[in-house]
């Protein structure tokens, strides 16, 4: 019989995939509808979004399958190559939300407009594809370890190292098989720094510069100011709404990661009482936002919140 937490992890996973999927079709048609104007913005709500599904897909639906009394074992090279692929999407998908307030960011920050609209060019904005190709393959990359040094545990093995970007628990039977204790701590540090704090530091500054930016044009509404340009501008009121929007996205997003940093780091380097406590907490958290991030998104996208609603009320 299913636990009360499975049936709520079922159902947070299904909210996630239809929600991630939802803002996928629905920004994603408006993307190739609009064909003559690339907007940004929504390239880059699709990216977060799609890795987002990718990860609730090939990592969460997983576990919830296990919860739910289904037995799967795969082999020692499935279980690197699940390894891999779990490190690889959850790192992306952190760099992934970064990408939509370090973009905010830099559109409020623009005092000339985009060169698109200047040259007339069709096609999407070179430097966004390079930047999105940048961030899966340096994240893809960065995972090769865990294709490495990862192994299938017998029915009695227990996990001795525990990585935020990629699972809470031995899942399937799959376990880091690092040569020494001393380099799966370094790699679980490093990971630390690299996929836990310093995204989270990035995008704390670059939302509180957004907003600062929106506060400091607010108060300059005289003829004086007029004349100092910053065409982004113009649109106070929208951009103001949208910097509410990712705040909120951002919030949620350090709320659930740094409780799954928290807690995993409490059982990499204490495990004390509390670790079993601590990873159950990691594991809702972790797809807390991924359930949660459409709705949010919903508030700033006139139409995506338009379809959401016309699904909710089935009409």
């Amino acid at each position: 019989q299913p636990s009360t937490l499975t049936i709520s992890a079922a159902q947070g996973l299904l909210v996630g995939i239809l929600g991630n999927g939802m803002v996928i079709c629905v920004v994603g048609e408006n993307i190739l509808r609009q064909q003559k104007v690339y907007r940004s913005s929504d390239m880059i709500l699709v990216n977060m979004a799609f890795s987002n599904l990718m990860v609730s897909v090939a990592r969460n639906l997983l576990l919830v399958l296990t919860d739910l009394g289904i037995k799967m074992s795969p082999s020692m090279n499935w279980c690197q190559i699940l390894m891999g692929i779990w490190v690889w999407l959850r790192c992306a998908n952190v760099w992934s939300t970064f990408f939509v307030s370090a973009f905010h960011f830099q559109t409020l920050r623009r005092v000339a407009p985009p060169m698109a609209s200047l040259n007339g060019s069709r096609g999407p904005p070179r430097s966004l594809l390079m930047g999105f190709v940048l961030l899966w393959s340096l994240n893809l990359i960065y995972s090769i370890p865990a294709f490495v040094f990862s192994t299938k545990g017998d029915k009695n093995a227990t996990e001795t190292l525990m990585l935020v970007s990629s699972t809470t628990r031995p899942l399937l039977g799959c376990l880091w098989d690092f040569p020494s204790t001393y380099s799966g701590l370094a790699f679980a540090t490093a990971s630390m720094v690299i996929h836990e704090i310093i995204p989270i530091l990035l995008m704390s500054v670059t939302n509180l510069g957004s907003l600062i930016t929106l506060y400091t044009h607010g108060s300059k509404h005289h003829p004086a100011h007029k004349s100092q340009g910053m065409p982004i501008m113009h649109r106070v009121p929208a951009e103001r709404r949208a910097a509410k929007v990712i705040l909120a996205l951002i919030i949620l997003f350090i709320t659930s990661w740094g409780a799954s940093v928290v807690s995993m780091n409490y059982f990499n380097y204490n495990r004390g009482p509390s670790s079993a406590y601590l990873l159950v907490v990691a594991r809702f958290t972790n797809s807390g936002f991924i359930a949660l991030s459409p709705f949010i998104l919903a508030m700033g996208h006139r139409r995506l919140r338009a379809v959401i609603l016309k699904f909710l009320l089935g009409s």
